[in-house]
């Protein structure tokens, strides 16, 4: 199986070769502190070493428990929010076919939790009416406001739907081993669960049972998906302290376009079912980067769609930001476009020809374009979109931000200003000690 690759030549023009250097000469030291867990944060970075926290037991114990939902459930909601959901939906999105849910074997995944709308929970509660469904809770603390308040909401549903002694293996909480609300109720309801790691992060856990259970739930290869990220992991174990090493190239270049002045990336794709993963990429690297006034600010588009509304600023606005493209080079199906015989449209000239072909070519065009106005292009290219190039990026992505937080001097593994939100909430709300 292939390694993904990055190419970053399209941005070179844009780099100080003395900010590269500089900042090439601090590189190792920040290797050595993620890899001998001496820098900022480093309680928090179990994520490194897979084996550790997915062994084979592991694995086998998810599958079944996924399966047995599996059986049950014609929907299974899973609730979470920011780093407890983002990771298992861009998985599952990126993956699935939106239009298969008409198949007799098709396990709908929905998600709640990640806001506060009466709108959005009251639709789905009266959907959740209508058809046999299961719950994937996942929560460290099990006291957070908005995965707990629908948690809240689905358990009573489900009391009344089944009766107290039906849900039992309706629910499976993933949370923390020993303490926390949540531990405590599945504790005392007898429900299944797994443990989120005390070494691993939320935006980091994507391949841990939190992300792992709602995929294999969704009836997606683990064992891929874990494959693909041990491949990354070996690549940056064995060959971390070499420039060429892509993880190097990505961090160096990204780095060097925020020394000068390029202060947003831009993370583009090709691939609408890549939305999620991208929503996930803004959360790792936002929650990771943004303190301290320092830090990349993350966006996301879907070319060619935005290029119908954004398109314009990015090729003529401020010059504030560059572009990470996710190349994914070889879809999973191709359709052709056909031929008419009057060709009122002007289009003939492309019968014959796969969406794909052209999607390429918007793509190439779009990059030459984008650099004739000053963007600076990095360009991650993805052989295929399957479990196992999905787990290659995902620990590609998670080690380039450790990297680029220390190569910054700050600690990526925490997010002190996430709580001043809810503090506030909490005040206004009346909550007893605020």
């Amino acid at each position: 199986m292939e390694l993904i690759k990055t190419d970053t030549s399209l941005s070179k023009k844009y780099i100080s070769d003395v900010i590269y250097e500089q900042l090439k000469s601090k590189l190792p030291s920040c290797h050595r502190m993620l890899l001998e867990k001496s820098g900022a944060g480093n309680e928090f970075t179990g994520w490194l070493h897979i084996d550790n926290f997915m062994p084979e037991s592991l694995l086998e114990a998810i599958e079944q428990s996924a399966q047995s939902l599996r059986k049950i459930s014609q929907a299974i909601v899973v609730i979470g929010i920011g780093g407890s959901y983002l990771g298992a939906r861009a998985v599952i999105e990126a993956l699935s076919n939106p239009f298969s849910f008409d198949k007799k074997d098709y396990t709908q995944i929905l998600f709640a939790g990640f806001n506060l709308s009466d709108d959005y929970h009251a639709g789905l509660l009266e959907y959740l009416n209508n058809v046999d469904y299961a719950v994937i809770v996942i929560s460290k603390s099990g006291t957070t406001t908005e995965p707990a308040v629908a948690f809240r909401l689905l358990f009573s549903h489900l009391l009344e739907k089944y009766g107290e002694k039906q849900i039992k293996n309706r629910v499976i909480c993933i949370t923390d081993e020993k303490k926390g609300a949540l531990r405590i109720i599945a504790s005392q309801y007898g429900f299944s669960s797994f443990i989120i790691p005390d070494d691993i992060g939320g935006r980091y856990s994507v391949l841990t049972p939190v992300g792992i259970l709602p995929i294999a739930a969704a009836g997606f290869n683990i064992r891929n998906l874990i494959e693909g990220a041990k491949r990354m992991m070996k690549e940056y174990y064995d060959h971390h302290h070499l420039p060429e090493m892509l993880i190097n190239d990505y961090i160096l270049t990204r780095m060097s376009l925020e020394k000068k002045g390029y202060l947003i990336e831009l993370f583009v794709t090709y691939q609408p079912q890549m939305f999620y993963f991208m929503e996930w990429l803004k959360q790792l690297f936002g929650e990771s980067e943004g303190k301290e006034g320092k830090g990349l600010f993350p966006a996301s588009v879907i070319f060619t769609t935005d290029l119908h509304s954004l398109g314009q600023y990015i090729q003529e606005g401020k010059r504030l930001m560059f572009e990470t493209v996710l190349n994914i080079v070889r879809p999973a199906k191709s359709v052709e476009i056909p031929s008419f015989t009057n060709n009122d449209d002007d289009l003939n000239y492309l019968a014959g020809k796969t969406l794909g072909f052209v999607n390429v070519k918007a793509m190439k065009g779009t990059q030459m374009a984008h650099i004739e106005g000053d963007v600076p292009n990095i360009e991650v290219i993805i052989p295929s979109l399957n479990e196992y190039y999905l787990g290659q990026m995902i620990y590609f992505f998670e080690t380039a931000c450790a990297i680029s937080g220390y190569l910054n001097d700050i600690n990526p593994f925490d997010q002190p200003g996430v709580e001043a939100y809810k503090k506030n909430m909490f005040t206004l709300l009346g909550k007893p000690g605020f």
